[in-house]
């Protein structure tokens, strides 16, 4: 578990290197397009471009399904196959990408003909953006195999470059929207679409140099029965991943029919905040989730079970470092950050806070199903539970209920009845134990939530943060605090040791 966790140190210092340089970026961005594009358009370009976003997200779930398979035969050590993998992999996801470009193409004519509740002289820039998400999404999905690669070989160095340069990318494409007359909401959706494209092509040009599996050859390295196994593995991972995006992009399709763009600027807003909270602890668990894989290729259930349990713990622990204060502070940092704030922005901020909370705290367990290759049954539970999502918000909001309750609605039936499927098929299939979970997970977890979200809290309301100064000692406090009570409290003696070690790799890397 020691060079686990060196491996795990050292890929997570890479990833935090490249946040420390992407965040304060994106989070500058944000801010020169709302400024630029208006409350009204940034909401456009967040209902019909926003699924731009979601590319990352498909890719990265998509990748999984082909990761699990070379991390798998990495483990195991099996370097033939893994040429094998990476050319069915790559037959799969080009089918997957037409299917996807004809499917979006389709979907586009019912979007703009009764759905989407978009003022008619901004209907063509809609489409503009809409168009160029296609195109985005074709070439975003042949990339899988690649992403697949990297993970499989653990190679965050190389991520954190490319996330640097796709950022820049973004200020970029920011700055011209604010200098460059003409139709900006255009402009910026035709831009955004065309970064994932440059990217993608780096990825691949360095893939073929650096790994001999990636080798264009689908005749040469044809398996019939692996075929097979990797389409079903995919196809579950599909249909997993198109429900959990249509469900997302239908929330927002259903707040902007009831309540107009301004909502989905709004959750816009929330979800940039949320996706930055994100970043600590989203790169451990990208560093994480190879050993995971490994793991069950090498038959090491031990190592599958702490590594699941290690990952919800710390990379939830690391979520909660930052968002407890963001929580607490939302009023103030979003008034300091944004000139114009539309209305429930601070609402839909700390409701999105909440759910990420709940999902670190199982979010390694999916994986473990994964990495076990018995995804069926979590994918039904999770499917059904996700598409109801849809018509419980919808007539919630037909009878009157606020918008805050679209994040109620995907907290209970997203998260909550989600996770409780996948913690029962982690018991029957990598025979993990709900005792185990609560106590080695839950437990920690939520001691340091009363003690640091409490204690914060009383510290507000008896001291008003009027100054960046006095908020940065508060997130500094906050901060602090955590941390303490993480070591002495949320620690086991081994994880204290383990942390201690893996301090000690990564002074040494230095």
């Amino acid at each position: 578990m020691s060079e686990a966790a060196g491996r795990v140190a050292k890929n997570t210092m890479f990833l935090y290197g490249k946040m420390a340089i992407t965040m304060f970026i994106s989070l500058y961005t944000t801010r020169l397009i709302l400024d630029a594009l208006g409350a009204s358009d940034f909401g456009i370009f967040n209902i019909v471009g926003g699924a731009i976003a979601m590319l990352g997200f498909l890719n990265a779930a998509m990748a999984t399904a082909t990761q699990r398979f070379m991390s798998f035969s990495e483990g195991a050590g099996d370097k033939e196959k893994q040429k094998q993998i990476f050319n069915i992999s790559f037959v799969i996801h080009f089918g997957i990408a037409i299917v996807m470009g004809i499917s979006l193409l389709i979907a586009g004519w019912f979007f703009f003909n009764g759905i989407l509740n978009i003022a008619p002289e901004r209907m063509y820039a809609a489409k503009v953006v809409y168009g160029s998400l296609i195109i985005s999404t074709i070439f975003t999905v042949m990339t899988v195999p690649y992403d697949a690669v990297l993970n499989a070989h653990e190679n965050m160095f190389y991520y954190s470059i490319v996330g640097i340069i796709e950022s820049i990318f973004k200020l970029g494409a920011a700055l011209a929207v604010v200098y460059v007359n003409g139709d900006k909401l255009v402009l910026y959706g035709i831009l955004m679409a065309c970064i994932p494209l440059i990217t993608i092509s780096i990825m691949r040009i360095y893939c073929h140099r650096k790994y001999t599996e990636c080798i264009i050859a689908p005749k040469r390295f044809w398996d019939k029965k692996l075929m097979k196994e990797m389409t079903g593995f995919a196809g579950w991972n599909l249909i997993s991943t198109s429900v959990m995006m249509v469900s997302a992009y239908g929330q927002a399709i259903i707040l902007n029919s009831f309540f107009g763009p301004i909502l989905n600027a709004a959750q816009g807003i929330a979800g940039q905040i949320n996706g930055q909270l994100q970043v600590l602890s989203s790169n451990m668990l990208k560093a994480l989730n190879p050993i995971i894989g490994k793991s069950a290729g090498a038959n090491n259930a031990d190592l599958l079970r702490k590594s699941t349990f290690l990952g919800a713990k710390y990379s939830t622990a690391l979520y909660m470092l930052i968002a407890i204060p963001v929580f607490i502070q939302a009023p103030y940092i979003l008034k300091l950050w944004l000139k114009e704030l539309p209305e429930w922005t601070i609402v839909f901020v700390r409701f999105q806070l909440v759910k990420s909370f709940i999902e670190f705290q199982f979010g390694t367990i999916p994986g473990a199903i994964a990495a076990a290759g018995r995804i069926k049954g979590y994918t039904i539970w999770s499917v059904i539970f996700n598409f109801l999502q849809l018509p419980v918000i919808y007539f919630l909001f037909k009878a009157g209920f606020p918008p805050y309750f679209m994040y109620i609605a995907t907290i209970v039936f997203g998260n909550i009845l989600v996770y409780a499927g996948a913690l029962y098929f982690a018991k029957k299939h990598c025979k993990f134990l709900l005792m185990d979970y609560l106590k080695y997970v839950l437990y920690p977890v939520y001691v340091l939530l009363i003690a640091v979200f409490g204690g914060m809290s009383i510290i507000s309301s008896l001291t008003s943060i009027s100054s960046v100064f006095l908020l940065l000692l508060f997130i500094s406090l906050s901060m602090f605090s955590f941390l303490v009570l993480m070591y002495y409290v949320g620690c086991s003696k081994e994880e204290r040791l383990m942390i201690i070690g893996m301090k000690n790799k990564v002074l040494r890397l230095k």
